[in-house]
Formats: C-alpha cells, sequence, structure tokens
C-alpha cells in the first residue's frame, strides 16, 4: 500500500484517523500499531513475522543492556543488538550483490559460478533498520532513556508514515513524544498537517509523475540517446527525484502531525545550494545527519588529528552512504562522487568560493548532483558511462528526441524548475514559508481550503487515471 494510491487515500486513512481520533487518548498508541502493522503487513506480508521477531528481540536486547550493572555485558549486548541489525541488512541487500560479483570473478576464472537462490529485498529495510539503530546507540549513549513498553518502542519502529522511506527518525528526537503529545491534539497542529500532507502529494503526483514518464522513455534507450535528449533527460530526473522524494517527505510530515508527532524536516530547496557541502545540509537532511552522528563522529569527524583522516572518514561515510542507497557499483560511486567533491571543498574549494560569484557557485553544485544523478538513475554503470559520453559528445547517441517530449512535458519541467530554485528570491522564500506554515489559526486555515481541496482533487483524478506509481525511495 502505497500514500499514492486510491486504496490508502479513501479507505486506509479516513477510517485509521477516525479511529485514531475516536479512541481514548491513553490507547492512541494502540492504534497506531495496529494500523501501522495492517499497512506493512498489507505490502510485504512475506516478511511481516520476520520484522516482528527481529524487533521483539532488539528490544529485550537493549533493555538487558541498559539495565546491566557490568561494562563489559552492556558493550557485548552492543555489539549483538548491532550485529543482527546491520546483518539483517547486510543479508537481505547486499547478499545477492555479493553472489553476482563473485560469480562475475569465477566466471573470468573459468570456474563453475556459486549456486544461489536470489532474496527479496523487505520494503523499507535500509529505513527500519537504521531507526532500530538509534534506539540502541541513544539508550546505550544514555540520550534518552528506553522505552517500558514494547508496543511503543513497536511504534517508534513501525508507525507507517515514514516506516517505508523515512525521514529516519532518531530516538531521542521523538521518544518524549511516543510517550505524551497531547500538547498536539490541537485543530491547527492536526489541519497543519493536512495541509501539508496535500502539497507533497502534489509535488509527486502532479509534478513528478508528469515529469518522470518521459525520464523513463529517455533512460529507456539504454542510455543512447542525442546530447540535447540525454541533458534535458538528467535535469527532468534531477527534479523527478527531487519532487518525488521531497513529495512524500512532506506526506510523511504532514501524516505525523496529524496524529501529534512533530517530525524534522528532510529538505530545505537543495538545488539553491552553493556547494556539495551545503547540498547535504538541504538533501535528505535526516540521512546526513544519521551518517554525521552515528558514523562521521564515532570515526573521529573533522577533530582528527590530520587533514588525510578526516578525508578517510569522509569518504568512507559517503561510499557507505552510496551503498546504503542500492547494491549497486552505480551507487557506490554516487556516493564516493560527493565524497570527493566534499573533500576538494574542504580542502581549498570553500575558501575560494568566497571570491567568486554566487551565481557560479550555484552552477557548480548543481552541475556536480546533475553528472552524480546519472549514476543514481541509470541501471547498470556501462549505461551511465553510455550516458554521460552522449551528454558531453564523446558518443554519438542514436536516438534523437523525436518522440519524446510534448509541450506538456516542456510545461511541467518548467513549473519543477520555478519552485526548485524560487527559494533564490525574497518573495520565493516568503511563498514558501506561507504554504509550510504551521502557526496559522484553525481559522486560518480554513480560509486555505478551496486551495488545498483543489490540489487533492487534481492529484486523486490523476491517481484514478494512472494507477499504480510508488515513490522512487521505495526500492531502498
Amino acid at each position: 500500500m502505497v500514500f499514492t494510491s486510491i486504496l490508502f487515500l479513501l479507505v486506509f486513512l479516513p477510517f485509521f484517523l477516525l479511529a485514531y481520533h475516536l479512541a481514548p487518548v491513553s490507547k492512541r498508541n494502540i492504534v497506531a500499531l495496529v494500523g501501522s502493522l495492517i499497512f506493512y503487513m498489507w505490502g510485504a506480508p512475506m516478511f511481516f513475522w520476520l520484522l516482528i521477531v527481529l524487533l521483539v528481540g532488539n528490544f529485550y536486547i537493549v533493555r538487558s543492556m541498559d539495565t546491566s550493572l557490568q561494562p563489559k555485558l552492556r558493550k557485548a549486548l552492543l555489539v549483538v543488538s548491532l550485529s543482527i541489525n546491520l546483518g539483517v541488512l547486510a543479508y537481505f541487500k547486499y547478499a545477492n550483490f555479493f553472489v553476482e560479483n563473485v560469480n562475475s570473478i569465477f566466471k573470468e576464472l573459468g570456474l563453475q559460478p556459486m549456486q544461489w537462490m536470489e532474496v527479496a529485498l523487505p520494503i523499507g529495510i535500509s529505513f527500519f533498520t537504521f531507526q532500530s539503530i538509534t534506539y540502541t546507540l541513544d539508550v546505550y549513549w544514555k540520550k534518552h532513556s528506553l522505552l517500558d513498553r514494547i508496543w511503543d518502542y513497536l511504534l517508534y519502529i513501525l508507525l507507517f508514515p515514514q516506516l517505508i522511506a523515512g525521514p529516519i527518525i532518531r530516538f531521542n528526537t521523538i521518544a518524549d513524544e511516543i510517550k505524551d503529545r497531547k500538547q498536539n491534539y490541537t485543530t491547527d497542529y492536526k489541519l497543519s498537517g493536512l495541509y501539508i500532507f496535500i502539497i507533497g502529494l502534489a509535488k509527486k503526483v502532479l509534478i513528478a509523475n508528469q515529469i518522470g514518464e518521459q525520464v523513463d522513455v529517455i533512460f529507456g534507450h539504454d542510455g543512447d540517446v542525442s546530447r540535447y535528449a540525454s541533458w534535458v533527460g538528467i535535469i527532468a530526473y534531477s527534479m523527478q527525484i527531487y519532487f518525488d522524494f521531497a513529495g512524500y517527505s512532506d506526506m510523511a510530515i504532514g501524516l505525523g502531525k496529524m496524529l501529534g508527532f512533530n517530525f524534522p524536516e528532510n529538505f530545505k530547496s537543495p538545488y539553491t545550494s552553493k556547494s556539495i557541502t551545503e547540498f547535504w545540509r538541504r538533501w535528505h537532511i535526516t540521512l546526513g545527519a544519521f551518517m554525521r552522528d552515528y558514523l562521521y563522529i564515532p570515526l573521529g569527524g573533522s577533530r582528527s588529528s590530520s587533514a588525510s583522516r578526516v578525508y578517510f572518514n569522509l569518504i568512507v561515510v559517503f561510499l557507505l552512504s552510496g551503498l546504503w542507497h542500492g547494491a549497486s557499483w552505480n551507487f557506490v560511486i554516487w556516493g564516493a562522487w560527493h565524497g570527493v567533491f566534499l573533500i576538494i571543498e574542504r580542502a581549498f574549494l570553500l575558501r575560494w568560493f568566497k571570491v567568486v560569484p554566487k551565481f557560479i557557485q550555484l552552477a557548480y553544485c548543481y552541475f556536480v548532483v546533475l553528472i552524480g544523478w546519472v549514476f543514481f538513475r541509470a541501471d547498470t554503470l556501462p549505461e551511465a558511462m553510455r550516458y554521460l559520453g552522449n551528454m558531453f559528445g564523446v558518443n554519438q547517441g542514436l536516438v534523437p528526441f523525436a518522440d519524446l517530449p510534448e509541450f506538456s512535458f516542456y510545461f511541467f519541467l518548467a513549473i519543477a524548475i520555478f519552485f526548485a530554485f524560487i527559494t533564490l528570491t525574497r518573495a520565493g522564500k516568503t511563498l514558501e514559508n506561507f504554504f509550510f506554515n504551521t502557526k496559522f489559526t484553525a481559522k486560518q486555515y480554513m480560509y486555505l481550503s478551496p486551495m488545498y481541496f483543489v490540489l487533492l482533487i487534481l492529484s486523486i483524478s490523476y491517481i484514478g487515471a494512472s494507477g499504480f506509481n510508488p515513490f522512487i525511495y521505495f526500492r531502498f
């Protein structure tokens, strides 16, 4: 079940919200957990009980770790918890990738390939594994006390708005709201959530999906398209993935508010960044924060004794960030690409940028991000290299832009570019603050309701006509 389905929008969500808000406040966590279990079981029934067993096991391991007075036992239980979580992630996400690469080596050596039954990937495993890890580490580091009731712990991991594709919510930032969020059960708070949800739905359905149809056509030619088509294609993909993922994040944040939760912001106009360093403070913010606090800083972070050690820490973090996105060399290279530019910026480029015009910084950052998206979008490494060759005239793509775009494609692409860069202006910042204002009164929200109602009707109409349209990040 996806957020952009008729089943979710017109059946599951209304009935769930009705049951949730009719329930006594003391029982709402139970209602939210039951709804989340139904949501996950609907989409991935074959992994449901495995997930429950793993989470219940982790809950009791962490409880034993927290109550132990023996430092060695606490550390041993920490290792057990982390090993189980990372081991499950490694098996389901990377076993196929490992076997494929081993068999490629065996083939070159003339050896028999390993016999292997391909492993299916549980939906949302990258996200709920990370949240399970944050629970373990936050309790171990005494950032917050553990949750006493197992259903509260299960709710933290399985809460359906953020279960499949984030935002990645660190335990210490939401633990208090899991226990008590009565202060957020106000009409204006819930209405702000509803309107943010509708904005996210419109981003996904009315912008990302419209552009994505053409992107699929361009990349469907196995990277063999003209220079013009390849540049238009990757610019369009940069807009598609932004509005697709930011749309999902807005929907998740909005749903969270409807339940009384305050989820962290995940995107902040990333294409207006003037460096890759700034880009990662604006793009997938919760992943960047997770990698910083739970990997980069424990490795030594920026306080390492030498510059080479800092650079090593950065490249390790971004190689793993790339691999986290998917079991493919394309994602590894995408992560390394960003890591290398972060190192270059830290070494000298950011100092040089102090005397460089702003528009050059913007162009540099967007160009670097665009090249990275080629590796992210292409199915294979050879396809990515062919596509880059077409972009820079090294190859002569055979497929022109003849049957590809219609006027509607350029129209929606122009809208996407406009909204992606709108915050570069003062008026754009004002407009963004207006639409994402969470301090309106209920009466003010009601004045805005006709506009949001139109967006909702347009989005549902498109969904009804187009059918299944999952989010890009669901495959991670």
